[in-house]
């Protein structure tokens, strides 16, 4: 499978990880101590909604195109994410790195990771403007380990690679393992697609045999008209307190414009 993240930017599945990253983010803001963000496979951070790899799919018609104008009470992890997209611009959508970037504090800082030369250059130049933010054209999983554990002792991991080869799921087991290693306080948010349902599942029971104590699921599967993908999850460990429950909440409100179905589970811990 081959998620570039210009072919899927702002569909569904881009919509449920956003919002948990923004409930992770606004967190870990609670407090006043600094702390890390690291984006293992953090893409170019801008996407042209009406550029050729989205029109060729047309994913984000389904996906924040259904909910860009969204109106409230809303949870405020989705307020939030949605006026983050809706001041990046008409047709454009912000990647994770961006999104981190816009909400950190002087006192936090962001590593974006890149290895595709192209998508590092553009990813340089979107995060220019922030100067709590550094890119590194480099493969994400081998950089990983030697970020961690952070000086501030606090943070959060996202990896979304883009599951272009057969043995992504276990590399991504193998990276999150030595990570927790490192860096066992962290929290760590692992994106996957779901073909098959067996597959993710053995896929959660890797990340939990490698140490994961503390460990929730989320995925959300699609009901909207189309092709493409319809069904994602992202896996978190160390999720902040209320996470389970924000989430939750986030997915009633989407249930119905979205046309998607979000479900929240204990993998580990929890209640």
């Amino acid at each position: 499978m081959n998620y570039r993240h210009a072919y899927h930017a702002g569909n569904f599945a881009d919509v449920a990880k956003h919002v948990a990253l923004v409930v992770v983010l606004e967190h870990l803001k609670k407090k006043s101590k600094g702390f890390v963000v690291i984006d293992t496979h953090a893409g170019r951070g801008l996407y042209d909604l009406s550029g050729v790899e989205a029109t060729r799919t047309c994913e984000a018609e389904a996906g924040i195109g259904l909910i860009r104008d969204l109106k409230g009470p809303l949870p405020a992890a989705l307020e939030t994410y949605l006026e983050l997209v809706r001041t990046t611009g008409a047709s454009a959508y912000p990647g994770s790195p961006l999104i981190a970037a816009r909400l950190l504090r002087a006192q936090d800082r962001l590593v974006a990771i890149e290895k595709h030369p192209e998508e590092a250059a553009v990813l340089t130049e979107v995060l220019r403007p922030f100067a709590q933010a550094r890119v590194l054209h480099a493969d994400g999983y081998a950089r990983l380990a030697t970020l961690l554990p952070p000086q501030e002792r606090r943070g959060v991991v996202l990896l979304d690679p883009p599951f272009e080869q057969a043995e992504e799921f276990r590399a991504v087991a193998a990276a999150v393992t030595a990570a927790m290693r490192r860096f066992a306080t962290g929290t760590y948010m692992v994106w996957y697609p779901i073909k098959s349902a067996a597959r993710a599942t053995s896929f959660c029971g890797e990340l939990l045999a490698g140490g994961a104590n503390s460990a929730l699921r989320v995925e959300i599967s699609s009901d909207a008209p189309g092709e493409g993908m319809r069904m994602a999850g992202l896996v978190v460990i160390n999720p902040p307190f209320g996470f389970a429950e924000q989430m939750v909440a986030v997915g009633e409100y989407l249930r119905v414009p979205l046309a998607a179905r979000l479900t929240v589970s204990w993998l580990s811990g929890g209640s």
